[in-house]
């Protein structure tokens, strides 16, 4: 991120490695937060036309007119498919987006959420709290600040019906995410009949990478899918999810 203060008609452009050659700008109104944490640089600032914006390490995360397009197929996609979800395991989703939804099913009877940055959610609460972050208090709630790959690896949380993973992209802090060990962790985490569902890129700029996921994941699930949505400020504004499970069922 540029060391600069963004100003009032200034632009904001993502700075990504993952997809060289093109980058999403949006107009800024004000600059309302910027700061290193831990694990990555935040920045929160209004734009002209998108509300609210969050960006982790110079991409957009999100931003308050479109963010509902992702937050709501990772969540209810897998929550719908199964037949009874109870358990829940989110990893990563700080900006509260991806609890706000679970929170909506109301069968739903405990929700772990690790997120390993605990900045990215005192600063979703502060600047997103009436629009992402309004789940927090939700008394099934269990928030552990871990990396999500050694959490999910060791025992004492139990099994899930339903593993959500809000990852970011390959680099830095979601890399870990991406590894086929964090599929077979995540399988072995799961009831009988237990669904994820994973961020899986863009299909019009990680193709590769989405094809040695799927392919590591039907080594461990008999089940394995792809689906997407559009969101416009998401690289060529498309994003996918990877959902698997362990039931034998192709309908599940």
């Amino acid at each position: 991120m540029a060391a600069s203060q963004l100003k009032k008609g200034d632009w904001f452009s993502e700075t990504e490695a993952m997809w060289p050659g093109q980058r999403m700008s949006l107009q800024v109104e004000e600059e309302l937060f910027r700061e290193r944490s831990a694990f990555q640089d935040i920045l929160v600032f209004r734009s002209s036309t998108y509300g609210c914006v969050l960006v982790l390490d110079g991409v957009i995360q999100l931003t308050e007119r479109d963010e509902f397009a992702y937050q709501e197929m990772i969540a209810h996609m897998p929550l719908f498919a199964h037949p009874d979800p109870k358990k829940v395991l989110i990893v990563g989703g700080g900006d509260g987006g991806v609890l706000r939804e679970v929170a909506r099913h109301s069968c739903v009877e405990h929700i772990d959420m690790c997120e390993i940055d605990p900045k990215v959610v005192e600063v979703s609460k502060r600047f997103f709290g009436d629009t992402l972050a309004t789940a927090y208090d939700d008394p099934r709630l269990t928030l552990v600040h871990a990396d999500a790959a050694e959490f999910i690896a060791k025992e004492g949380h139990g099994f899930y019906d339903v593993i959500i993973v809000d990852s970011s992209d390959p680099v830095g802090p979601g890399d870990s995410l991406f590894k086929p060990e964090f599929y077979e962790a995540m399988h072995a985490a799961l009831n009988p009949g237990g669904i994820i569902c994973t961020q899986g890129e863009c299909i019009w700029l990680h193709l590769a990478l989405i094809r040695e996921v799927i392919g590591a994941c039907r080594n461990i699930f008999p089940v394995v899918d792809y689906a997407f949505t559009t969101v416009p400020t998401y690289p060529s504004g498309q994003i996918g999810f990877i959902l698997a499970t362990t039931s034998e069922r192709s309908d599940a």
